[in-house]
């Protein structure tokens, strides 16, 4: 299902598809959906950082601001800007990936970020990936830092802005498809247009951003048919709150608490790497490596890998 791809990165290139790549999440937030915000302090960050790593992370994400549901990440549609500036983002973002580059300088960092300005910062003081989940439309001018900084990227498709995911109108599975498959076409298209050259580009459905929660399943049972477009898959479902949902039954009809999501995260994680994702977010790395160990030892057993047709 997987076709190999080289990923070409600002200073170097991964190949993808042999082995499912594992990317560790980093939250240097306050606020964030998975953690609470226990890795706003900086020293905190940077242990956690190497532990990531430590753990087997192939791939470390850093992201300075939350962009979970109901959050002003990226602007309200009244006009009132993201609660995070630039400035605050890169005070909370630089002096961690300075840090990490300065004891690991050949590790790959991944920066989750929608602003321009920040993008190119963290490109400049090191980072090889940029993540929008935006998939470059809340700040276009992303894609030419992108493309004038020979970045990689992830073009995330998030239906709509955080304060209204979780008011987003049930949608039939063919046309979830089709809205998840023509935004991800619209990004690669931005992305092309600016410069930036296909084997730089990785998409990502977005699980959560703006999907309600039994779409999630649906586009989980269907990711491959986005390999159509083709680029090799990003998935990100560590935690996520259509997770804990489903698990409420176990919880006295209440969501799942976050600490009570790992087996679940590894249960879909596992799924999306069987259909097709070449790389898997999450923040529990260790047993992450682990899981998609198994996964890519089915895929192997059931087909041989095709090299990338150029």
């Amino acid at each position: 299902m997987r076709n190999l791809a080289n990923w070409r990165l600002r200073t170097r290139t991964l190949e993808l598809g042999r082995r499912t790549l594992v990317m560790g999440v980093v939250n240097i937030t306050p606020d964030s959906f998975s953690d609470g915000g226990p890795f706003l302090d900086p020293e905190a960050a940077v242990v956690r950082c190497m532990q990531c790593f430590d753990e087997g992370a192939d791939i470390l994400d850093l992201g300075a601001e939350s962009t979970r549901p109901g959050s002003r990440a990226g602007g309200r549609s009244d006009g009132i800007d993201a609660l995070v500036s630039a400035d605050e983002e890169q005070a909370r973002l630089l002096p961690v990936l300075e840090a990490v580059l300065k004891s690991l300088p050949h590790v790959v960092v991944s920066v989750d970020t929608y602003k321009a300005v920040t993008a190119r910062a963290a490109l400049e003081a090191g980072a090889e990936i940029v993540n929008d989940v935006s998939g470059f439309t809340w700040d276009p001018g992303i894609a030419q830092v992108c493309a004038e900084l020979g970045a990689g990227v992830v073009l995330s498709h998030s239906r709509g802005r955080p304060e209204a995911w979780r008011t987003q109108p049930q949608l039939a599975p063919d046309a979830l498809l089709a809205t998840v498959r023509d935004g991800l076409a619209a990004s690669l298209a931005a992305a092309q247009q600016a410069g930036i050259a296909l084997d730089r580009i990785v998409l990502d459905p977005g699980y959560g951003f703006g999907k309600r929660f039994s779409e999630n399943y649906v586009l989980l049972n269907r990711q491959a048919e986005l390999l159509k477009l083709g680029r090799p898959l990003l998935a990100g479902l560590s935690r996520k709150s259509f997770l804990g949902h489903t698990l409420a039954p176990l919880f006295d009809g209440s969501d799942a608490p976050l600490d009570a999501r790992e087996n679940a995260s590894l249960a879909a994680m596992t799924a999306a790497i069987l259909h097709g994702a070449s790389i898997v977010r999450v923040h529990q790395v260790r047993a992450a490596v682990e899981a998609a160990r198994i996964a890519d030892a089915i895929l192997a057993a059931s087909s041989p890998i095709a090299s990338e047709s150029r």
